[in-house]
């Protein structure tokens, strides 16, 4: 189950987790996202929201992103596609207040997100691509929510888990979110290694320069194909 990788994927940063997806030839990376709230972490199985343009589009007769809010468990992350739009906020104070009460782990917007010092207040991660003052009231609505979404081309589907920090946005697919977990343990401790003979004044040249696939190689046989648990 991809929940029992949590643990261990919250030791992890977004770093290991894109080599790793690397290794394996699985798209996760969004580009372009950041934390506009607090810089914190956020790790955890995704709930989405999509939203469309008004008037081209039939309004939920609910303000956005509140289903998925209310339908949120502690540790959650709502991940709003908002079609990398940055016109009009895609979420608000008022959003990350209610999120809060869930504990909600954070919130990613492929888009704006607007009232960014409330959030902050509250401790409430935010990943966005901008910030905005402008409402969505009249510009965007929401179209769908716990549903498949595509996240700055990747495709992000509901119970996925994802890992954001200081370096970007990683989602993982729950189906290779245990095979992506191992092989990113690996390269965090082959990586914590170097820091150390490199704080030990072995030359930088020789520390980086090891074969990076024997490393993986190794790390795999040295774990036999950890599971999640």
């Amino acid at each position: 189950m991809p929940g029992s990788c949590l643990p261990r994927l919250a030791a992890l940063d977004s770093c290991a987790c894109s080599d790793a997806m690397d290794q394996l030839g699985i798209p996760g990376v969004a580009p372009g996202l950041r934390a506009l709230t607090v810089a914190r972490r956020v790790t955890g199985p995704v709930i989405t929201v999509e939203l469309g343009i008004a008037g081209n589009a039939a309004p939920g007769g609910r303000h956005l992103g509140t289903a998925a809010v209310e339908a949120a468990s502690p540790g959650d992350v709502i991940v709003v596609a908002a079609g990398g739009r940055v016109e009009a906020a895609g979420w608000g104070g008022l959003l990350s207040l209610a999120a809060a009460t869930r504990q909600v782990s954070g919130v990613i917007v492929d888009g704006a997100c607007r009232d960014v010092d409330e959030g902050a207040a509250l401790g409430l991660p935010v990943y966005a691509l901008a910030a905005v003052p402008a409402t969505a009231r009249g510009r965007q609505v929401e179209v769908g929510w716990n549903t498949p979404v595509q996240i700055a081309g990747v495709t992000v589907s509901p119970g996925d888990l994802v890992v954001a920090d200081g370096s970007g946005v990683v989602f993982l697919p729950a189906a290779r979110a245990a095979e992506i977990v191992a092989r990113a343990e690996v390269i965090a401790a082959w990586e914590a290694a170097a820091a150390g003979r490199i704080r030990a004044g072995e030359p930088a040249s020789r520390v980086l320069s090891a074969p990076y696939e024997e490393m993986l190689a190794e790390g795999d046989a040295a774990r036999g194909g950890t599971r999640c648990r």
